[in-house]
């Protein structure tokens, strides 16, 4: 983000593009099978550009999950600001709903999913724990729930990431019932 009037340079204007297209194709084929050279291509700029802004592709995954997790804090935010001075509940409620709009973009949705996946690497499991502390934090100090209602609501989330990535939605049976009653998740709310 930048400051508001701020001019980008050439190299930052690019380095969002970049931060961009990794998202798209991450959130596609994950980070084991995601070349850089998908990435520049989606950015319609070479490889070798890429490398000038990002010195490997795991310094490009983190910040492209970076930039996830910042546009789930701002989500959440506008939903605690649409909450005002409610209860815990309340806030957490709206926060949960402003998520699961977010997630419709199911790029943010699959990139987080691939970064679990690919924990193994330390600095992607650095990205996700920051990414994760971030989310934590903000829903504790906006709402002013008690620990274990932000426990849930983030337990909530995870499994709202299942119910999306998997269609539950588009199965029958009692299990998936059970699964996603009463969980809001993209196009469902």
């Amino acid at each position: 983000m930048t400051k508001r009037g701020a001019t980008l340079s050439t190299s930052d204007a690019r380095r969002d593009v970049v931060v961009d297209a990794a998202i798209a194709e991450f959130a596609r084929g994950g980070y084991h099978s995601t070349p850089i050279s998908a990435v520049a291509a989606r950015a319609d700029i070479s490889p070798a550009y890429v490398f000038k802004l990002f010195p490997g592709k795991v310094s490009l995954f983190v910040a492209a999950l970076d930039r996830c997790y910042e546009l789930v804090a701002h989500a959440l935010s506008n939903g605690a600001a649409r909450a005002g001075d409610a209860d815990p509940e309340k806030v957490l409620y709206e926060m949960g709903g402003a998520y699961a709009d977010l997630i419709a973009d199911r790029d943010l949705l699959m990139l987080q999913v691939h970064a679990q996946s690919a924990a193994d690497t330390p600095e992607i499991a650095d990205a996700v724990r920051r990414g994760l502390a971030k989310v934590t934090e903000l829903a504790r100090d906006r709402s002013g729930a008690e620990d274990g209602q932000v426990q849930r609501f983030i337990a909530y989330g995870q499994l709202c990431h299942l119910i999306a990535t998997l269609d539950l939605d588009e199965h029958t049976g009692d299990w998936a019932a059970v699964l996603a009653a009463g969980i809001r998740h993209p196009g469902k709310h």
